[in-house]
């Protein structure tokens, strides 16, 4: 029989006429013929009430007893769902995350999973009962209990999805589903009725606070089909499957982070080892990055950002300073009061003037760019805070999304076969329980070479808002497609900009270019064939901060210099030597294990 999952948040479950009407959804898909596994948050604010209760007991408890305390909350709501369905004349039984066989590892208070055992909950299934699961928790090999931290329980239901090779996991939630932009900030935002994991990743780590990014690489990782649904309706809400609906828009849209602080180390040396030590640093402290910016070293020297949460900034300056030394920097920079804005959609891939029109209504709305990044499904600017919202709306509605487009047809419980030519459903649960070992461990999935490419950089702009509009959008009307965008943080009011291009079109490039040369007094244009880029290519690259250090210590070992960085959420570039591309490529596959092409 064919396995749902469906999760259902705190509010959804505040109340006993919430938990009635949560149960009511499970009797239903059980009664249409599904086996059935609930997964509960603990109820309303019940999480913050035991956090506060502890605080009122001592200011530093300790992870072990936090992980305790606070696991208590989802076994309150599994009982209660338990009842709730019992009431509704089916069988369920509620069980803990250990009682589940959710295995972590040992760190409280934001542990990963590890592997999950089906075996009871295959058992109860076969039995006719729907399973109640304590969503948030597990145990690790000491049977100490754990909790996963930020979305946990969106990842126990995605992770079990995995397991139990689920048809489909219900998300279900307060809101309609996932939408273009945060509609308190855009009115007019509109929901999106289908959403690819690639952009919803971005979307999730950029912001978009509907799910928590650890569960979308769950679901791209294992194939799981995600509907977020509406709890309070029968709304179809938003399918998060393998693609998009790509053809219905470029962009799908808008993300954004209030509170970021930026890092610039100035004056480094352009040389093997200098990306390494730093990432080696963040990576033992477990700051996590977001932005990270290395345009072309000028005279033997780079300057390389990146960016930060706010609350992270004391911590990594405590890195940063000491590492900064090692390094014989010749100064570091730190900006508060900033905020990240990004659009987001596969169609980029195929259409040029996606930059150019987002530098264009930003410019419009004077909107200054400190910072930029890209990647294939993805453009991110750095602005001031106070601009954040205002920049939100001004892009949203510059793509058109605040349009209505044409709704697509409700799957409903029909997945895609995503087994197919597989045998027995038995035979499919084993093969994936198989490949579950170390389930949330580093993914990184890919690591390709592209020396196809050519590098154009223009320094010495003005840092004004419409530089780099006219940059861009005198590429676009040459029909250049443009692969990485890099913009550093200005320097004494001057900025510099490189994009990489194919190298066919780097003459045109050059010529496209010539006429905004011309209204910048002072600007430099410089160029490079013949470029190396290496892309990784992976989930969890951010939220895993040993990546970078592998990356960069593998290059370093091995004398390779890094010359232009960019990263993503689930992809880093990187321009290096064409000479070194074949033997780093090499190299960099070895390491993360992955066959040699």
């Amino acid at each position: 029989m064919a396995v749902i999952v469906q999760k259902f948040g705190g509010t959804s479950v505040a109340n006993a006429e919430k938990i009635r009407a949560a149960a009511q959804r499970a009797v239903d898909a059980k009664r249409r013929g599904f086996d059935v596994v609930v997964v509960v948050s603990a109820r309303g604010h019940k999480t913050d009430e035991l956090i506060d209760l502890a605080h009122g007991i001592t200011k530093n408890p300790r992870p072990r007893e936090m992980d305790m305390l606070l696991s208590t909350g989802e076994q309150e709501s599994v009982a209660l769902m338990a009842m709730a369905v019992h009431e509704l004349g089916e069988d369920a039984i509620s069980l803990t995350g250990a009682q589940i066989g959710v295995l972590t590892d040992t760190t409280h208070t934001k542990a990963r999973i590890v592997s999950i055992s089906t075996q009871r909950m295959q058992e109860l299934l076969k039995a006719g009962n729907i399973v109640i699961a304590a969503g948030f928790q597990g145990v690790d090999s000491s049977m100490n209990i754990t909790t996963l931290g930020r979305g946990g329980s969106d990842t126990t239901a995605t992770a079990l999805a995995a397991v139990l090779n689920a048809e489909l996991c219900e998300i279900y939630t307060d809101v309609e589903g996932v939408f273009t932009t945060d509609p308190r900030v855009v009115p007019s935002a509109r929901k999106v009725e289908r959403i690819s994991y690639d952009e919803m990743l971005e979307m999730a780590s950029l912001g978009a606070g509907v799910m928590h990014s650890r569960s979308i690489e769950f679901a791209k990782k294992y194939q799981v089909q995600l509907r977020v649904r509406p709890a309070y309706s029968d709304g179809p809400g938003t399918l998060i499957a393998p693609e998009s609906d790509a053809a219905n828009s470029v962009v799908t849209g808008v993300a954004f982070v209030r509170n970021e602080a930026l890092v610039t180390l100035v004056g480094l040396p352009d040389q093997p080892g200098v990306m390494s030590s730093l990432f080696t640093s963040l990576s033992a402290a477990r700051i996590p990055v977001d932005m990270v910016v290395q345009n072309v070293a000028r005279e033997g020297f780079a300057n390389v950002s990146f960016t930060v949460a706010e609350d992270e900034l004391p911590a990594a300056m405590k890195v940063i300073n000491e590492t900064a030394k090692q390094l014989n920097a010749q100064n570091i920079e730190q900006t508060t009061g900033l905020s990240k804005v990004s659009v987001v959609g596969h169609g980029m891939q195929t259409h040029t003037g996606v930059a150019a029109r987002m530098f264009h209504v930003l410019a419009e709305a004077g909107i200054n760019i400190r910072v930029v990044t890209t990647s294939e499904i993805k453009i991110s600017v750095l602005i001031d805070r106070d601009q954040c919202s205002r920049a939100v709306e001004t892009v949203h509605k510059g793509f058109g999304l605040d349009q209505p487009t044409r709704p697509l047809p409700d799957v409903g419980y029909v997945a895609a076969d995503r087994h197919a030519g597989q045998s027995s459903g038995a035979e499919v649960v084993a093969d994936i329980v198989s490949r579950l070992d170390g389930m949330e461990s580093i993914l990184v999935s890919d690591v390709s070479a592209d020396k196809d490419q050519s590098r154009v950089t223009i320094s010495a702009l003005p840092d004004d808002p419409g530089v780099a509009e006219a940059v861009f959008t005198a590429i676009a009307e040459g029909g250049v497609l443009v692969d990485m965008i890099i913009q550093n943080a200005a320097r004494d009011g001057r900025a510099t900009i490189s994009l990489t291009v194919p190298s066919g079109d780097l003459d045109r490039s050059i010529l496209l270019l010539r006429e905004v040369l011309e209204r910048y007094t002072g600007s430099q244009l410089t160029t490079d064939r013949h470029i190396g880029k290496l892309s990784i290519a992976g989930i969890g690259l951010r939220s895993h901060t040993d990546v970078g250090r592998r990356v960069f210590r593998t290059l370093a070992e091995n004398r390779i210099n890094v010359e232009m960085i960019n990263t993503s959420e689930i992809k880093l570039s990187i321009v290096i030597n064409e000479n070194e591309c074949d033997k780093a490529l090499r190299l960099l596959r070895a390491e993360f294990g992955l066959a040699q092409e």
